[in-house]
This record gives structure tokens, sequence and C-alpha cells, in this order.
């Protein structure tokens, strides 16, 4: 974990974003383990910042794509922003801005490879956002999206959608028919705010695991890391 001072310095230097409230900054960069973890400090972390990074990066995303794409329908406006605001593409951005460096987890998420999970990544660079949005307004927002994430866009970069366990499935399966089975192992948090740990199994044998807020991402991630240890990602 790199100190919040490396941090600001890589925000003015990279893309000259300067908080003038410096907590926000440092809550949007603070997830619920690391939270969890010092609960006497009364420590603040990031879930709130990411609900309001979600809606304003909806926001700016589906005005880009309405005035991009005037004859496109709403359905098609509507999967093109969902493959642009997907999780995974999320925790693209945070690696691509450095962010994984810089976020604060607890001892146990950090040994589980935290660092690297998608859902974790994702959801710091919506908490980036929502954070950017209350110290310095909407149009700082859109300027930071239009340098980092719209000209990945531009470039068709999210014309679809990768669908892991289609690709772990003819991977597994291009040489015969393997059992590919993904299982439920474990469920935490309250009824609006659960998280899934899912394994996936081919012919019985443990592949890798995935961790999402509903049993598909985790299975995706699942999916995606076992095609991984495949050498097929």
């Amino acid at each position: 974990m790199a100190p919040l001072e490396t941090l600001k310095a890589t925000l003015a230097s990279h893309f000259h974003i300067v908080f003038a409230d410096e907590s926000l900054l440092d809550t949007a960069f603070t997830h619920t383990s690391y939270a969890n973890e010092h609960r006497l400090l009364k420590i603040s972390h990031n879930e709130r910042l990411e609900f309001l990074g979600d809606a304003v990066l909806q926001l700016i995303i589906s005005d880009y794509l309405y005035h991009k794409y005037p004859n496109k329908p709403e359905g098609d406006l509507s999967k093109q922003r969902s493959m642009i605001v997907r999780e995974e593409s999320l925790a693209g951005f945070s690696r691509a801005c450095g962010f994984d460096a810089f976020i604060k987890l607890g001892k146990g998420e950090e040994k589980s490879g935290g660092r690297q999970r998608e859902t974790i990544l994702g959801d710091l660079f919506e908490a980036f956002l929502g954070a950017l949005l209350l110290d310095q307004g909407i149009e700082a927002v859109k300027a930071f999206l239009y340098l980092v994430m719209i000209p990945k866009v531009e470039k068709g970069q999210y014309e679809r959608v990768k669908d892991y366990k289609t690709a772990l499935q003819e991977a597994l399966q291009a040489d015969g028919d393997i059992a590919i089975c993904y299982e439920v192992i474990g469920e935490e948090g309250p009824a609006h705010a659960k998280w899934f740990e899912i394994r996936v199994l081919a012919d019985g044998k443990e592949l890798s695991k995935g961790r999402g807020r509903s049993k598909k991402m985790a299975e995706q991630e699942a999916a995606q890391k076992a095609l991984h240890q495949l050498g097929e990602d």
C-alpha cells in the first residue's frame, strides 16, 4: 500500500487533479475490510462514495453514447453502456490509473489477493469518481472520464462483453466432453449487499474460486481465473 501523499502526487502529475478535501480521497481508497479492522478509530470506508460514483458514471457515459450515436436505438445504447461500465472494465481502468497500489485493505483481504480482485478495483474506481464529484463537481468527473475512459471507448474496445464461462467451457471441452460445475462455497453481508464466493470444478476437480456481488459475477470471476491458469486469457 503506497501512502496518501504519493497518491496525491500521482493524481496531480498524471491527471491534474488536486483535492480540496483530502478526507474524501482517503475515504475513497479505504476498503470495508480495512475500516472493519480499525473499528475503534471509526474510519469511513468507500461504499457510499461508490454508490455516488456509479450514478455519475452511468450519467456521463449515457450522455456520451446518446450524442455519439444519434441513430442507435435505446436497447443498443444500453448494451454498449453495460459493456463500458461493467466491473471488469472499471477494474482495468483502476489498474491503468495505478489506483490498485493505493487502496487500503484489511490484512485478511490483502493476503487473499484483494488488491488484484476485479470487484474491489471496480468499486474503487467508482468510489474515486464519487469523491471527485463531491470535491469538484460533475465537470471534473467528466474531464477525468474523457481523459482515461473515452479514448479506449473510441477505439472500440468495448464493442462486446467477454463471457468467461463460455470461453472456459470451449477451452475445456475442445478435446471432449468435460463436466463443468459451479458451486457456492460462501456468502457474507446483509441481504441487500451480499457477497458470494463460488468455485468452478471440471470433472470434480477444483480449478479456481471467484467472488462477486451476485452469483453470476462470482462465476465469471472464477471462470476468468481458471482461463488464466490454463493460459487461455
